[in-house]
Order: C-alpha cells, then structure tokens, then sequence
C-alpha cells in the first residue's frame, strides 16, 4: 500500500479563521489602543504634577504659617525679657545685645522637619522705658527649606503697661450692691495727661459713662447690681451680672426706656491682679503723732500701725509714704468715732498695709481733687487674709489696690477714685465717681500689648530690617 503523501495547508486567498478582524480592522485597535495608553499616561502625568503642585502650595502654606507662628515667638520672647527685668530679675536680658535705648537678640535653630529650619530676629525700641515712653518690638522671622527660596515674615507691636484700674470697682470674684439708690460713672482728673496742670474736679458738666464694675468671677452671682444705677459697663467672667427692678446699666447711648444695654454688658472679662510688696526702708517710728511729713518735702516712714480715736486728727504735709508692719489679723489702721485723717492741699499719702483696715467716724479728708493722693496698698497675699472698711457721709476721694483683701464701702456721701479687692461690698447710697485718669496708674506694672501690626510694604521691611540684629 502506497503510503499517502501529506502537504501542509495553505490558507485560502481571502481566508481567516472565525472571529479574527481583517487585517486592516487589526491595524485600526492597534491604533486606537495606543491613543487610550497616551491619553492614560497624560491623564496620570497631569495628575502627578497637580499633586506635586499641591504639595508644594500646601508645603508652601506651611512654611508661611510657621513664619507667622514664629514671628510671634520673637515678640513673646520679647515680652517675656522685659517683663522680667519689670520684676527686677538679674538675668533677664541674658543673651541680649544691649546698646543705648535698644536691645537685640537672634533665636536660631528651629527645625520644622522636611528639611525646613527657622530664625527670628528681634529688636526691642526703648527696652529700659522711663517716664511715659513705652518700648516697641520688632521681630523678623525666616523659614528656609532645602532648595527653596526662604519665607520671611515681619510683625511690630506697641507696648504699654497694664493698668491696676481699668474699673471704678474691680474683684477677683463677687461685686455687691446693697444700696436702694447707689450709681456709679465716671470723669477724668487728668483729661491732658499732664500731672503739672491743674487737675479737674468731678461735676455733671464732665460726668461721663465710663464708670464700670467688673469681676473675673464666672458665677452669675458675681456682680451684683441690685437696685444700683451703672452708668457705664459691666464685665464678668462668665455669667450676666443680676440687676434689679430698680437698677440699670446704662451708656449716653442708650435707648430711652432701656433698663440693661447688652452692649454695655460683657461675659468674657479677665485682668491680673499682681501681689503688691511693701518697701523695705523707711525712717522708723515708734508712734504716730498729729501730723506727719513736711510741706514740700518727700518722706518715707514706718511704723507698725496707726489708731486714732474720739477727736484725734493726723495731718499729713507734703508727699508722704507710710509702711504699716503690723501683720494679718490684726488693725494696721483704725480710725473711729470722731476722729480723721486729713491730707492737707499739695500734698499725698501713700499707704503699704498688710493687716486689717478701719477707716470710719470723719474717715479721710482728702483735700485735693485727684484720688490717687489718697493710695491704699493691701500687701496682705492670703486668700483671706485682710479686711478693707472704708465708712463716712462726706466726700471719699481715694484709691485702693487689695487684691486679697475684702472691702467693704458704706455710706451716703460721694466716693470718687477706684477700689480693687477680692471681694468688694457696697452698702448705703454712695455715689461712687471713676477717676478715668487712673487708667495711666501703671507705676511698676508689668507691659502688655497696645497694638500690633503685620509689615507687608517692601520698603517698610527693609528700613526696619537694616536695624535688625
């Protein structure tokens, strides 16, 4: 049998196998595929950058917010050295470059990761201020990353000293109203702020709605108002001051009819109420007699209390300080039945107590206009530790700093100054008369900020930043 002979198959012309596209169809996917893969490619490309941008951008926005952030160290730093030198620390510029009115210091070595590191440059104007003049910060801060350009930032803030009375009546935690027809506003003694002119007395022509209450209590209970009439503002440290039917808190504003502006009330107060330490020298006496100080003259005296009684008289001449040393739980001043304190015309009293206060019977009889001739300093630093009663029918014209005392005020007469206590009482029908002049009362008080601002203009930048360090 012949073996068959096999040939290989040989596609038809015009032959493919089922489901193949003709040659020219392949050609045209190929294509189309190719188109697919580069609108693809483009497409992640094109996102990769809008993500490599928006690192950048957001990496960018990083840098400018821990420039600002770091601007604003360099000022606290600022504020931190002259604070300290305020409360006679030894060390407080350490690290300073100080010349003339200014001092200067460079802060380096801030590490922000991703390879960012930061410095602050910052000036202080008039680091030692004396008189009126208040100091000025500069701070200049840079943000430098790797292959970067860097990111600067550039803030000045103005500076001036807290005031211990920002308030007629100001309280660490309550303020109380007893009285059936007590007010309180407010007039300046001082409307130049020039203590060699002659000072204003308080009347209604230059009565004014600035003569505020205020505690940092947040309690509800912590002003109360009562029946009192507040013309001028209320500020708590939490809860709305209570008022009663009969009282009101007022402005020059407000709306005829209107018992409460909510304006004129605010919830969100705080203030410092720095201890106050009584010097230590002074000419020792072993008693008080009728008068005390020369006309004229500047005098320094201590003595371990004063008591006066029936009709007896102290007569304070020219610009005297008393330090009482008798210490808490007991009287450093008791004045009773007819008895009184006068401070003759030009000239001051200056009081440093640390024990109990009683001023009653004729009380103080200040005989000149501004209040602050008349200054009680409560150095007494227990919670609970001292007791400040102030009591009379005539005109009070005083002021007193106790910020752990408890004051108590009674009487019918007017009262014209500022007290600070933990708690202050008021009992009676007194008017009392903000001296707004005591707002510039900053004697040794520590610096906050006035006012600051963001430099942005090139050329401001560079005339500030040539005095930099």
């Amino acid at each position: 049998m012949n073996a068959l002979r096999q040939t290989p198959l040989s596609p038809t012309p015009g032959f493919r196998p089922r489901g193949w596209p003709a040659a020219g169809s392949r050609g045209t996917v190929l294509i189309v595929a190719l188109l697919l893969m580069a609108v693809i490619a483009l497409g992640i490309t094109s996102y990769m950058n809008l993500s490599l941008g928006s690192a950048r951008l957001a990496h960018r926005g990083f840098q400018q917010t821990a420039a600002f952030n770091l601007a604003e160290a360099g000022a606290e730093e600022a504020l931190w050295s002259l604070n300290r030198a305020n409360a006679h620390q030894s060390d407080a510029w350490t690290g300073w470059t100080v010349s003339g009115a200014t001092a200067k210091n460079i802060f380096s070595d801030f590490d922000f990761g991703a390879n960012s590191t930061g410095s602050i440059r910052v000036l202080i104007d008039n680091y030692s201020p004396t008189g009126t003049t208040n100091p000025t910060v500069i701070a200049q801060s840079t943000v430098q990353a790797v292959g970067q350009p860097p990111v600067t930032k550039m803030i000045e803030l103005s500076l001036r000293r807290r005031s211990r009375f920002t308030a007629s009546l100001m309280a660490k935690e309550n303020v109380t109203f007893s009285g059936l027809h007590t007010s309180v506003d407010s007039w300046n003694s001082d409307p130049d702020n020039n203590p060699a002119t002659a000072p204003v007395d308080y009347d209604e022509e230059n009565r004014n709605d600035h003569g505020s209450v205020a505690s940092v209590a947040v309690d509800n209970t912590a002003v109360l108002v009562n029946q009192a009439d507040i013309w001028g503002y209320a500020y708590t440290g939490g809860g709305a001051p209570r008022v009663g039917t009969q009282g009101s808190i007022t402005g020059r504003n407000t709306p005829r009819g209107v018992q409460v502006d909510p304006t004129r009330v605010a919830t969100d107060f705080s203030a410092d109420f720095p201890d106050v330490t009584a010097p230590t020298d002074g000419t020792v006496l072993t008693s008080i007699g009728s008068t005390l100080g020369t006309a004229g003259q500047t005098t320094k005296w201590r003595c371990n209390s004063l008591s006066l009684n029936g009709r007896q008289t102290l007569t304070i001449y020219g610009d005297v300080t008393l330090i009482l040393t008798a210490g808490s739980g007991t009287h450093a001043i008791d004045v009773t039945g007819n008895a009184s304190i006068i401070i003759a015309e030009d000239s001051s009293l200056t009081v440093y107590v640390e024990g109990d206060v009683l001023i009653a019977g004729n009380g103080l009889a200040n005989d000149n206009v501004r209040p602050a001739t008349a200054f009680f300093y409560g150095t007494n630093t227990s919670s609970s530790g001292q007791s400040f009663h102030i009591a009379g029918n005539g005109k009070l014209r005083a002021v007193a700093y106790a910020p752990n005392a408890d004051l108590k005020i009674n009487g019918n007469g007017d009262v014209m100054g500022a007290f600070v206590a933990r708690n202050i009482s008021v009992t009676g029908n007194a008017d009392f008369h903000y001296d707004e002049s005591l707002a510039n009362e900053t004697t040794d008080m520590p610096f906050g900020v006035q006012s600051w601002r963001e430099i942005t203009s090139a050329a401001d930048i560079a005339s500030r930043a040539a005095r930099l360090p």
